[in-house]
């Protein structure tokens, strides 16, 4: 029968061992690829980021198929928790700004907007640590960042001075942030003054007027902690840096991107604003 179907013995008995289901090379070589880039990135892409990630790979191969791929290898991606906006304790005696951002368009270009919060990272043992970041709001690149163990008004401010050195933006640059007594603070101020920067903050006609950040530290903790914590303050600063400045930024790709990553974006942006002067 082998002989009239011109099937080898071999294939024949894989047929029926199998179920009679005959394993295709070509399937496995594609399965392979996508397990591969699953792996890659530490089971922070689901299906969304896995295409576009093997399209450019040069794998023609569509969301089903993926879907299908990682189903029978019992793969899942990383889900961050719900975000709940936190309550800002803004119980202090400095001036609130006004929020520039209300009624405003989104930005067209780099340096128009940044937008920054702090949040809590976990130590083992039940300590913490304290992430202030800034964010380009154009791109989502994460243009500064600061870890310390306390969250004064200094913390911020290393981590904007950062932000500041990196980009050098011109005049009438928004930074917006929570009402933090840290971003409201007199040292703050002054810093953004010498520098001719705009500030705002969230109003409280709109608890989720700083939503971005939110869910940008809700998806962080969930792709880099997964649930644990860090050994101590120097492992958790290696650990960000390695995150941020070597994934995040050159690397990772954002939904709000077209899924490609905040270094290629700015890029891209770059070429076709050059190309339209």
């Amino acid at each position: 029968m082998c002989h009239v179907l011109s099937v080898s013995r071999s294939c024949y008995y894989v047929y029926r061992k199998n179920g009679n289901t005959v394993e295709n090379p070509a399937e496995k070589e594609i399965e392979a690829q996508v397990v591969d880039a699953f792996t890659l990135h530490k089971r922070r892409y689901g299906i969304r980021r896995l295409v576009p990630e093997l399209l450019d790979q040069g794998l023609k191969i569509g969301h089903y198929k993926v879907r299908r791929i990682l189903h029978k290898k019992g793969l899942k991606a990383i889900q961050p928790k719900s975000f709940v906006p936190r309550t800002t304790d803004s119980r202090h005696p400095y001036p609130i700004s006004p929020n520039l951002l209300k009624g405003k368009a989104f930005p067209v270009k780099i340096n128009q907007v940044w937008v920054g919060d702090i949040t809590y990272v976990p130590l083992n043992g039940g300590g913490w640590c304290f992430l202030a970041v800034w964010t380009d709001l154009f791109s989502r690149k994460v243009t500064g960042w600061q870890l310390l163990n306390h969250m004064k008004e200094g913390l911020i401010v290393e981590a904007f001075k950062k932000s500041w050195s990196s980009r050098k933006a011109a005049g009438g640059l928004i930074v917006h942030s929570d009402r933090g007594g840290q971003y409201a603070g007199n040292v703050f101020r002054k810093l953004l003054n010498g520098h001719k920067v705009l500030q705002s903050m969230s109003g409280v006609d709109n608890p989720y007027d700083n939503a971005f950040m939110e869910s940008h530290f809700s998806r962080f903790k969930a792709e880099l902690l997964q649930g644990g914590a860090f050994e101590g303050l120097e492992n958790a600063r290696v650990e960000i840096f390695e995150y941020i400045e070597t994934y995040y930024n050159p690397i990772r790709r954002h939904s709000a991107l077209g899924y490609i990553s905040p270094v290629a974006f700015e890029r891209k942006m770059s070429y076709q604003q050059k190309a339209e002067v």
